[in-house]
């Protein structure tokens, strides 16, 4: 009766202890910058058609880049688990937690681009193909491998292989790259400093106590805010550019103007008056911003005033 007990009891433990591996890969892949960056492709897509895109070019679309993004995520795992088990932020991430292993993690990732390309060069083109592997490998080999630990400007130009989704909607579409595009691109290009720089205040001991030189480690916080907010005027007055372009409309123009004006405004607060909380509330409202201003390019190509 004893035995029979236990096994009965070891049962339920199995399919936890499969949902927690499950979790572990899950995790691997960063599902809330993957998030992110399909909205920021799905407004190159949007743009291009001047309209709803086909359902299934979006699904296509979306399926390659969510694995080509989230393979480049397991692969950061990889190379950077020696950092990871240092920052107190990242340390119970699953290779630096050693409940994957690094070998595992990198083959993870790498299998997850070889299908994205795949997919993405079988039903689109070769040129979204090509411009989402080069992201990844810009973002592994560029970013992390090199950039991040050895210059405060790391996310400045490390910021490139998150902008290159926008360039993928729009060649997805078009079969080509136009200034749209590249005004798409610019502009994520444009927000990662701003964004990245918030978050970087918040948790800069971290960053210093495994060496990385990220700018608030190796300058002021005021400085810093300084940057951030001259980052953030560079960003809106670039919104506000496009707008001046024929390939977006009032609804674009009326976006970009009211989520600028807030940005700039919380950027100012911070640089002014820099506190922990007016960070992390910079931090927060640079994602929203983003996704809602790429919801304004898409709703604006529907509506077209």
């Amino acid at each position: 009766m004893t035995n029979l007990q236990t096994a009965v009891e070891a049962i339920p433990g199995r399919p936890a202890s499969l949902l927690s591996i499950l979790k572990d890969y899950l995790t691997l892949t960063k599902p809330p910058i993957v998030v992110l960056l399909l909205v920021t492709a799905a407004g190159g897509m949007f743009l291009a058609a001047q309209g709803l895109p086909s359902l299934l070019l979006i699904g296509l679309v979306w399926l390659g880049g969510a694995l080509a993004a989230g393979g480049a995520n397991a692969i950061n795992h990889y190379l950077d688990r020696d950092i990871d088990e240092r920052m107190s932020r990242t340390r119970q991430r699953p290779v630096a937690g050693h409940r994957i292993s690094p070998t595992k993690a990198l083959i993870f990732g790498v299998v997850l681009n070889v299908i994205a390309f795949a997919v993405l060069v079988t039903w689109i083109n070769l040129l979204a193909a090509l411009l989402t592997l080069s992201a990844t490998l810009f973002y592994v080999f560029v970013y992390t491998r090199w950039l991040k630990r050895t210059t405060p400007q790391n996310i400045v130009i490390g910021g490139a292989a998150g902008a290159i989704p926008p360039l993928v909607g729009w060649a997805a579409v078009t079969g080509g790259l136009d200034l749209p595009a590249v005004y798409l691109f610019a502009i994520v290009f444009f927000w990662t400093p701003p964004h990245f720089w918030a978050l970087s205040l918040l948790i800069k001991d971290d960053y210093a106590e495994a060496g990385i030189p990220m700018l608030p480690v190796v300058t002021t916080v005021e400085h810093t805010t300084q940057q951030i907010f001259y980052y953030t005027l560079a960003l809106v007055g670039l919104t506000v550019m496009f707008a001046l372009t024929q390939a977006v409309g009032l609804v674009y123009l009326v976006s970009v103007l009211v989520l600028g004006a807030v940005f700039i405004w919380m950027a100012w607060q911070l640089k002014r008056n820099y506190t922990r909380s007016i960070a992390k509330t910079v931090y927060l409202y640079s994602l929203l911003y983003l996704a809602l201003l790429f919801v304004g390019v898409m709703v604006d190509s529907i509506i077209q005033l």
